[in-house]
């Protein structure tokens, strides 16, 4: 058996040997890493694999059973593929006769389909056979249609042409018509028109328009060829003196055209308003060509009553005609301005003239709508535009002369007269001035409305200047002070003590006056380029400013103030003067008010009731006085205070007393001498009660007692709220310390100041909170009722 076995394996290996190709695609398709599966398979390696040593031979049982157990399933396996693939041959057969029958049904119903699409293309046939039938009958229905429109168009137009020609031959015989009734050089016209012509314009207007216009072109040309005959170049009615005769002569031919043919013509034509447009055109080319011939005769007065007798002209052709023949042919409706609620805007084109003033409230009044232009405004007087150099330059010239005649007038009358009861006297040459701006603002703005009235601006900008400096500032009273007249710095740097004489009743009253005057101005100025802009073009609108203008009244107005306040300043040093003076230690008792008070107050009730008076129009104004004041004679106060030293303790209590008094009179200040008393300015007692609370906490610092230091430096810095050394220093002179008390005395202020904040300033600009101005008027009261105890 065994060497049978050893037979049947050697020719299974023999059987086995596949091929490499065969081999390779075996192993694509089924991959194995099993060693039993390769094709060059050894066993003795295999076996020497599973048993390398002597002992692995102990398992030598496990794995014979495990390749057992494998060679049956393979057994198992290669017995039911064998049985499966017993009925395949007959299952081949029967699935080949099947796909025979399935191909040979296939070929019957692909022959079935091919006969019913014979049958349908041969249906198709007979039904598109009619279709096209009615297309070749579409297309040539078109084509005659067609044909029959170019047809008809074709016997229009010939038709067409024909009547063309009958009415182009029926124009000419118009037009011949016209030329035998007037002949261009005919000696004499007819006497009056005929049905035939009248008859001819009615046709005239169905035919072309060319007929039309050419006939109104001969007809024009023919009655105005004795206007150029009559104002040629040459003669002497062709100059502006006798502009006149050229208005009256065509008033006149107008008048005889209505008269002989009015009824000529259709209503529709408007050929009275042709023949006067025809005539404005030419006579503004004959007077252009004459101006520009003898520029040099040309003289304002002479070129004034030109434009104004052309303009009236013009204003007279607006209300007879409505300028539908103008270049554009149309016009438009006028559309009226809306109706104003406010009474004060006039008329300028109605009751207007030309002296009205510039009101002083007008700038605060809305703006007056433009009136409808005038559709024949400038169709001639445009040309006199190239020659209006000749109004500015004598505007120029009468604008200097005029403001000579002002400083003239002014030194030959002096100032003004106190004019208590109106509040004050504006010079009345600057009334006139500004009703000559608006004068020559009207007549300009008749004459142009483009760069003639910048050139205009430009003149009322430099009298405008001229009439600050020469008229206001050079008029304010000058101080003694200052040799070389009223300087800026003759007002901030006036010397301490030093003399100076105080303006009279009429100074003052004339300071006012000018103040008022240069308010009046600034007011009026703006509005004056308010109007400005109104009456030039809107293109050159920017190039209107008179910003500058309007600051140098503001600076005269300035200056103004502060003379006053210098006057009253400057009549207040020597009472204060008198007080640092004062030997305040020897002062023994607390009186009544002391007598440099009585002077300061005095001055105050001398001058303030005449300002208050010449400013009561401009109670603005009068208000920045007070505060000027307040803001110049507080700080001067206090310096003169600082040196008022030693002080006793009942001399700061007197000077407590004393500033009191000047608190509570520079609080009434605005009020002093006005017959109704109003509650001053929230702005003004603020700076009073600030600056005078101040000059009463260095008193009470003075008053307090300097032992302990502590206690002293403390209340020091609580209740003046400086934490500068320096007026710290100054309030130990006025306590009359000895330079020893006060070193340890500066020392230990110095340790006693707060920190200041990290990034804060240094200790000698650092300021603290002050007490309210409630809390310092309530410790006044207590200070008045313990000096009324002890007096």
């Amino acid at each position: 058996m065994e060497e049978d076995e050893l037979e049947c394996v050697e020719e299974l290996e023999a059987v086995l040997q596949l091929a490499p190709e065969v081999q390779l695609a075996i192993e694509q398709v089924f991959p194995s890493q099993d060693p039993l599966d390769r094709a060059d398979f050894n066993a003795v390696e295999y076996i020497n694999t599973l048993f390398p040593t002597e002992q692995s031979l102990a398992n030598i049982d496990e794995v014979v059973n495990k390749i057992r157990l494998k060679i049956r399933r393979l057994d198992d396996n290669i017995r039911t593929v064998v049985r499966g693939q017993t009925n395949v041959g007959q299952d081949g057969r029967q699935a080949l006769e099947e796909a025979q029958k399935a191909i040979q049904q296939l070929f019957g119903k692909i022959k079935d389909i091919k006969d019913k699409a014979e049958k349908s293309e041969q249906m198709v046939k007979e039904i598109t056979r009619d279709i096209k039938q009615l297309d070749h009958a579409k297309r040539h229905l078109t084509t005659s249609i067609t044909t029959l429109n170019h047809l008809h168009m074709l016997a229009g137009g010939v038709d067409s042409l024909e009547v063309k020609a009958a009415q182009n031959e029926l124009g000419q015989q118009i037009l011949a018509d016209f030329e035998e009734a007037f002949p261009s050089q005919g000696t004499k016209r007819p006497g009056g028109p005929s049905n035939v012509l009248r008859d001819a314009c009615l046709v005239a207007s169905v035919l072309d328009p060319r007929i039309k216009q050419e006939i109104i072109k001969k007809f024009i040309k023919q009655h105005l060829s004795e206007y150029l005959v009559l104002f040629q170049e040459n003669q002497d009615v062709a100059w502006l003196d006798k502009i006149d005769r050229r208005y009256a002569w065509i008033k006149r031919q107008l008048m005889d055209y209505e008269e002989k043919y009015g009824r000529m013509f259709p209503q529709e034509w408007c050929m009275t308003e042709r023949i006067a447009v025809q005539f404005c055109h030419v006579t503004r080319t004959e007077l252009a060509k004459i101006m520009r011939t003898r520029a040099k005769e040309i003289e304002v007065k002479l070129l004034l009553f030109a434009i104004q007798r052309t303009t009236n002209f013009e204003g007279l052709m607006a209300k007879r005609f409505s300028g539908c023949t103008l270049a554009d042919g149309t016009v438009k409706k006028a559309e009226l301005p809306p109706p104003s609620t406010n009474p004060f805007l006039e008329d300028e084109t109605g009751t207007e003239t030309d002296e009205t003033v510039i009101e002083k409230g007008d700038i605060d009044r809305p703006k007056k709508p433009k009136a409808p232009d005038n559709p024949f405004h400038g169709i001639i007087s445009k040309c006199f535009e190239p020659h209006l150099y000749v109004y500015i330059e004598s505007q120029d010239k009468n604008l200097g002369e005029l403001i000579d005649r002002f400083v003239a007038d002014f030194k030959a009358q002096g100032p003004p007269k106190p004019n208590v009861d109106e509040g004050g006297a504006v010079l009345p040459s600057c009334a006139d001035l500004f009703v000559y701006y608006k004068k020559c603002m009207v007549q300009c703005s008749q004459l142009s409305t483009g760069e003639p009235m910048i050139a205009l601006t430009t003149i009322f900008q430099k009298y405008l200047r001229e009439y600050a400096w020469k008229i206001l500032s050079g008029n304010l009273p000058k101080t003694t002070s200052s040799s070389g007249g009223l300087t800026i710095t003759s007002l901030l740097k006036e010397k301490e003590g030093s003399e100076v004489a105080k303006f009279t009743v009429e100074e003052l009253c004339l300071i006012c006056s000018i103040l008022s005057t240069a308010e009046y101005c600034l007011a009026t100025t703006q509005q004056l380029e308010e109007k400005l802009k109104e009456k030039v073009d809107a293109s050159l609108m920017e190039r209107i400013n008179l910003t500058g203008e309007m600051d140098t009244f503001s600076i005269v107005i300035s200056n103004s103030i502060q003379l006053l306040v210098q006057d009253l300043d400057a009549a207040c040093d020597p009472a204060l003067t008198a007080m640092s003076k004062m030997q305040w230690q020897n002062v023994e008792h607390v009186g009544d008010q002391s007598p440099y008070v009585t002077s300061v107050i005095l001055h105050i009730k001398q001058n303030v009731p005449i300002i208050h008076d010449n400013l009561a129009s401009t109670r603005k104004y009068f208000t920045q006085f007070c505060i000027k004041f307040a803001n110049s004679f507080i700080p001067k106060f206090i310096n003169h205070l600082f040196k008022c030293k030693p002080i006793s303790m009942v001399g700061a209590e007197q000077l407590l007393l004393d500033t009191h008094s000047l608190k509570m009179v520079l609080l009434d200040l605005p009020s002093i001498g006005s017959q109704v008393v109003r509650k001053a300015p929230a702005s003004y007692t603020k700076i009073v009660v600030k600056g005078m609370t101040r000059a009463e906490m260095i008193l009470k610092v003075v008053m307090a007692p300097h032992e302990p230091p502590v206690v002293f430096v403390d209340n020091y810095i609580k209740l003046l709220a400086d934490c500068s050394t320096d007026t710290f220093q100054k309030i130990l002179d006025m306590k009359g310390l000895k330079r020893s008390e006060q070193s340890s005395m500066l020392e230990l202020f110095r340790q006693r100041l707060p920190t200041p904040p990290s990034g804060g300033e240094n200790t000698s600009s650092m300021s603290l909170t002050a007490p309210t101005p409630e809390q310092e008027s309530s410790r006044i009261r207590k200070l008045e009722k313990l000096i009324k105890k002890r007096l």
